[in-house]
């Protein structure tokens, strides 16, 4: 078969061109970790239906620039300064966001993520949702939104939902890391490759020929792979099971007190420094989601609580102590879970009316 040459669509935070077969979309923002602006958003869904209409490409291909990451999330400086202003980015933003995500679980053609460094937020829903999501032994998986007053989104609380026993409620709760291998038992990724074999595999992938399955594309991939299937969580989902199967989390914390071993106090230590109100939201996010009959329905529910968060002080907070000022010292409103009252729950979870997220059935 002969390659074609790679062509240029556009040199700028966001490069997408074709190789040989594969279509190439590549975060482009090194020095921000590739997080994501809404015109990156923009450009990835153009990106998609040209890809999508191309009969010479098989396989589309995420990637992110530089040496540390595929993507670090969000603009999250870009919202701060709109939500203080009383701007509207937030609600453009996450619906473009949002339904780019469903569109990618959906996508025709075969998705591989190359998840190699952090993944954070956004990242996650670039890549989680793909159909191969290739994680390496520098991948460093987290959803630490709870930290900045908000909660796990981009069809976070959908895939969080599905890990295996309470690991997805101690993730979203702790924003704690995942490793690749952890990544693979949480269900957040399929194959672990080293991060020195990922040259060599997405030359392979430039090379399969139109037409080639999902099946066959995975089959290729576990060419490359380790093997591995956990990380260090499984060893420990015995105990997280139990601390995390309440339902409220009055409940969480008091299992995680009455254990009193260094680990579940550590745990306990690492919920004291995020938001009470977020916690409170995440918690009753996942448990619904548990229900959720698709991804779709998550990101809809998903929606009206970002958008109450955006008008939320303590989203404002936490992205000033974590990012603005970075004194990780955050002063959240309230200040305790017991001051959280289903008064305050109530609106995250309200209909939207005109504004509620739609799907385009036809992608």
């Amino acid at each position: 078969m002969t390659t074609a040459p790679a062509t240029e669509e556009n040199e700028g935070d966001l490069v997408v061109r074709r190789e040989g077969s594969a279509g190439i979309i590549r975060l482009n923002r090194p020095k921000a970790i590739n997080a994501m602006t809404l015109e990156m958003s923009l450009g990835i869904d153009a990106a998609l239906d040209r890809f999508e209409a191309d009969p010479a490409v098989a396989v589309v291909l995420l990637e992110g620039a530089g040496e540390r990451g595929l993507c670090a999330g969000g603009d999250i400086r870009g919202l701060y300064q709109s939500s203080k202003a009383g701007g509207d980015l937030g609600k453009v933003f996450w619906r473009q966001e949002y339904v780019m995500n469903a569109r990618i679980a959906k996508y025709p053609k075969p998705y591989v993520a190359f998840m190699d460094g952090l993944v954070m937020g956004g990242g996650v829903g670039l890549s989680a949702h793909g159909r191969h999501r290739v994680v390496t032994e520098r991948t460093k998986l987290a959803m630490p939104e709870v930290g900045l007053g908000f909660f796990p989104d981009v069809g976070g609380t959908w895939l969080l939902s599905r890990a295996p026993g309470e690991l997805g409620t101690y993730f979203g709760l702790t924003g704690q890391t995942m490793n690749g291998p952890d990544a693979i038992y949480a269900r957040f990724g399929d194959a672990v490759v080293p991060s020195g074999k990922l040259a060599e595999l997405r030359d392979v992938l430039t090379k399969v020929r139109p037409g080639t399955s999902s099946d066959e594309i995975a089959s290729l991939i576990e060419g490359f792979a380790t093997g591995e299937t956990s990380g260090p969580v499984a060893a420990l989902r015995p105990r997280i099971d139990k601390w995390f199967a309440f339902d409220r989390m009055q409940d969480i914390l008091a299992a995680l007190r009455q254990d009193g071993s260094d680990l579940a106090l550590s745990t306990l230590k690492t919920l004291g420094e995020k938001s009470p109100r977020g916690m409170v939201v995440t918690l009753k996010l996942l448990r619904l989601a548990r229900s959720a009959s698709s991804l779709e329905h998550c990101l809809v529910r998903e929606y009206r609580a970002a958008l109450e968060v955006f008008r939320s002080d303590d989203f404002r907070e936490g992205v000033r102590a974590a990012v603005i000022d970075k004194d990780r010292d955050p002063k959240w409103s309230p200040a305790a879970i017991e001051d959280v009252t289903m008064e305050m729950v109530a609106p995250y979870f309200a209909e939207i009316g005109a504004d509620e997220l739609v799907f385009d059935p036809a992608r």
